[in-house]
């Protein structure tokens, strides 16, 4: 959901912005209706010499996790863009063949777009810049491997999870494959 245009901020925080707006309702009376707002996130799914690579992370708030490479999405940039410094920042790596996976909208009421790139033909070209709450390492794994992380408890990010679980139970798991890997 995004953001309506009549909608007003009633706060503004670090990560969230907080929405609301006047909305009339099916008997004629009125209610205040209310949306949470964070800035975008872009992620990647990296592939380097056919296999994929994945982050191996702790954070403050989260210990020993894996996941996709990825953060937010700075004011102004474009989400390739964002994703392209993600990856280069959180792996040191980079790519000339991007193609976007897809755009998941996660949680209702929260106007948060999360775009998922597959970055494939990785090349390491620059240490890794984390950021101050980042511990960091990749983790290069096969496609059965990825599969076994993204559905274990260590994995952090549940738009790919369900995504994965929904391939393996009707078996287009192995077009996945040909698409990341092919």
């Amino acid at each position: 959901m995004k953001v309506p245009p009549k909608a007003k901020r009633v706060f503004k925080g670090i990560i969230f912005d907080v929405y609301q707006w006047q909305q009339k309702m099916f008997d004629g009376s009125q209610k205040t209706f209310e949306i949470i707002k964070k800035n975008y996130t872009a992620e990647v799914i990296a592939i380097k010499d056919g296999k994929i690579v994945l982050s191996h992370q702790s954070q403050p708030t989260k210990k020993d996790f894996y996941a996709i490479f990825g953060g937010r999405i700075n004011e102004g940039e474009e989400p390739l863009a964002a994703a392209k410094r993600e990856l280069l920042e959180e792996s040191g790596m980079t790519s000339d063949t991007w193609e976007l996976y897809k755009i998941y909208q996660p949680v209702y009421k929260l106007d948060w777009d999360v775009y998922i790139y597959i970055a494939k033909n990785c090349k390491k070209t620059a240490d890794l810049k984390l950021d101050s709450g980042e511990k960091s390492e990749t983790k290069t794994c096969s496609f059965a491997e990825f599969v076994d992380i993204v559905l274990s408890d260590k994995y952090w990010g549940d738009e790919l999870v369900l995504d994965v679980l929904r391939m393996k139970d009707k078996g287009t798991l192995n077009n996945f494959k040909s698409k990341l890997l092919g």
